[in-house]
């Protein structure tokens, strides 16, 4: 089975499925529906059968490669190592839950439009995790841009074609960015003999530290515009906002990734000198998102607003355990990549059955709702103090791990992130608070709790917050070897201790008492 093309499948299934969606007729949307969620199923089994044939730590697998375009050395290029091989199955996961979660969003515009997009998008996402050539990955980066853009404007409340357009603009800008470095390693790689966009080729090259730091800064403005980071992270609240929440949780939980993916695989990755040189002012600006994020979090009266500026803050997590290099800072990281995405993409969809039901996003006009709904509370609490970080749940070990990398990288650095656990605490308890406490007003006492659709959506991402949360080592044996292969290519020596199954274990196990 080595030579069978996974990679290519996982792209054109959901491609391919976008077309057929598309060409159905408009009327019959329970077929469009069943059919998007049926190709969504296929392409995660398809994932599933790709991840079968990954072995742990044996660097970049399921390699494709074709000649594209000679003459720039071009190619089509695939391949995953453990990185992106957990991006393409949360890409995976998450698909299929949206869609189910979404059944009567679509039916406000077109049917056959958001479920067509929505496989698109996962078709491309995918193929952003995988592309091992520089320039196609920059091709289906930018490709993206198109389904997000009509899935933003297309669908979700009034406003949305503002922010549909605010997206638009802000990721175009970071993509004109790093065209130009994309443009740059082709003079670089044909000065030293051959061009060449192939990433094993890019990586062997000896870049001087001037040229590095000039390529890094195009990539680099790219992927924090794409994350977010501050000071370009305003596009993020106005979508998560006006976009459906099914929307949300490709854009924020999915697409946002495709910045630190990005960030690991082609900062540290091609400019390892520049990543280092860079890291006092990411650090800083990490640092600034944790607790910026948090703070204005607090403050939302809009529960949409709220978990999207809540994510400003955990991509702040990430981008420090990136760029502090350490085995502990990069596990927690990329554990914190997918860790989020399953938290978040719980309470974006929570919080849309909730909205579907009040008939208001407004914090300040829900109260009393816990009596009604208790299943319903009960998992918006549970996904809340996911967010929080509670021990116990998935998200504390990745944030656990990064926290000590931040300490032992600087007193400072881990002093101030670590205020991200108090205002994560206020800002969620105090929103379940005002949403599901108190007297039930006489307009909401016939709200109906979770139906089995809508718990066929929560229970895979509740299993999965509680299974990583006691049991993190089947991530983190995918993670580890990425890591330790990632700072050797650094060149940096880490003194700190890989993670091992007792430690993670301790950690969740510490937690509970």
């Amino acid at each position: 089975m080595n030579g069978f093309p996974w990679l290519s499948l996982l792209i054109l299934v959901p491609l391919v499925g976008a077309v057929v969606v598309a060409l159905l007729p408009r009327t019959s949307r329970d077929l469009v529906k069943q059919t998007g969620v049926g190709i969504s199923l296929a392409t995660l089994a398809l994932a599933l059968g790709a991840a079968s044939q990954y072995t742990l730590g044996g660097g970049m697998q399921l390699e494709e490669q074709h000649a594209w375009v000679k003459p720039l050395g071009v190619h089509y290029a695939l391949g995953v190592d453990g990185l992106g091989l957990l991006m393409v199955l949360l890409t995976a996961v998450l698909v299929p839950l949206v869609l189910v979660a979404s059944w009567r969003d679509a039916d406000e515009g077109s049917t056959t439009s958001f479920v067509a997009w929505v496989l698109a998008l996962e078709a491309l996402s995918i193929a952003v995790f995988t592309a091992t050539d520089v320039f196609l990955f920059y091709v289906v980066f930018e490709a993206t841009l198109i389904p997000a853009y009509f899935l933003i404007g297309g669908f979700g409340r009034p406003g949305r074609s503002r922010a549909a357009v605010k997206f638009l603009v802000y990721q175009l800008a970071g993509g004109l960015v790093m065209l130009a470095s994309v443009i740059g390693l082709y003079v670089v790689s044909a000065d030293a003999g051959t061009p060449t966009y192939l990433l094993k080729e890019l990586t062997a090259l000896d870049i001087d530290p001037t040229t590095q730091r000039w390529l890094f800064l195009g990539f680099f403005i790219a992927f924090a515009i794409k994350a977010p980071m501050f000071p370009v992270h305003t596009w993020l609240a106005d979508t998560t906002e006006k976009a459906t929440t099914g929307t949300s949780v490709l854009l924020v939980c999915v697409l946002d990734k495709i910045g630190t993916f990005g960030m690991l695989r082609f900062c540290l990755g091609l400019f390892p000198e520049a990543s280092q040189w860079a890291t006092p002012v990411v650090v800083v600006l990490a640092l600034i998102s944790i607790v910026y994020g948090a703070l204005v979090a607090i403050g939302q009266d809009d529960v949409l607003r709220l978990i999207g500026l809540t994510s400003l803050s955990h991509f702040g997590f990430i981008v420090l355990g990136i760029f502090v290099f350490s085995s502990q800072g990069g596990a927690g990281a990329i554990l914190y990549m997918v860790n989020h995405g399953i938290g978040t993409a719980l309470l974006f969809l929570v919080a849309g059955f909730l909205i579907r039901r009040s008939g208001t996003s407004l914090i300040s006009e829900m109260r009393g709702i816990e009596k009604i709904t208790p299943i319903l509370a009960g998992v918006f609490l549970i996904a809340g103090l996911a967010g929080a970080g509670l021990p116990g749940l998935a998200p504390f070990v990745s944030e656990l791990l990064v926290l000590i990398s931040a300490f032992q990288h600087a007193w400072w650095a881990g002093a101030v992130a670590v205020t991200a656990i108090v205002l994560a605490a206020i800002y969620m308890l105090w929103m379940y608070q005002r949403t599901m406490t108190g007297p039930t007003p006489v307009a909401v006492e016939g709200m109906a709790d979770l139906g089995r659709r809508e718990a066929s959506v929560v229970t895979p991402l509740l299993v999965g917050l509680l299974v990583f949360g006691f049991y993190p080592m089947p991530l983190l044996n995918v993670i580890n070897p990425y890591v330790e292969q990632t700072l050797t290519h650094v060149g940096v020596t880490d003194d700190a201790p890989a993670v091992s199954t007792s430690e993670a274990g301790h950690a969740a196990e510490g937690g509970q008492e």
